[in-house]
């Protein structure tokens, strides 16, 4: 075979003109134009399969970094519930605190100040 029907596609090949009728007719423009669309052709599909390619790469990386991304998203809203029960204990204690000052500091002085300010 020619080095022209090892490039071209099978499917391709069924429509081409026969070898005899191929070098009478090597000059003609139709043949020229046709032979012209079918490289064309081929370098089109060669380009959209690099695309492809290249799309499909970025589309998985993408995808391997989004699950990076959701797996940290994960961990700080563990962080972030892990902190806001310790801030809300932390809460508790502190009305806790206030609540015994308030009873065994405050109103105990309090009430002495009232009793002394009676006698006066």
């Amino acid at each position: 075979m020619s080095q022209r029907s090892a490039d071209t596609p099978e499917q391709v090949l069924k429509f081409a003109p026969k070898d005899k009728q191929q070098q009478r007719d090597a000059n003609d423009p139709t043949d020229q134009a046709g032979q012209a669309l079918v490289a064309m052709l081929q370098q089109a599909a060669t380009l959209s399969n690099d695309n492809c390619d290249r799309a499909m790469m970025l589309a998985h990386k993408l995808s391997v970094e989004l699950r990076a991304s959701e797996d940290r998203v994960k961990q700080l809203q563990t962080a972030v519930e892990h902190y806001e029960k310790r801030a809300a204990r932390a809460e508790q204690w502190l009305q806790r605190i206030q609540k015994e000052v308030e009873e065994k500091l405050i109103g105990p002085l309090a009430a002495t100040r009232r009793e002394q300010g009676a006698f006066h």
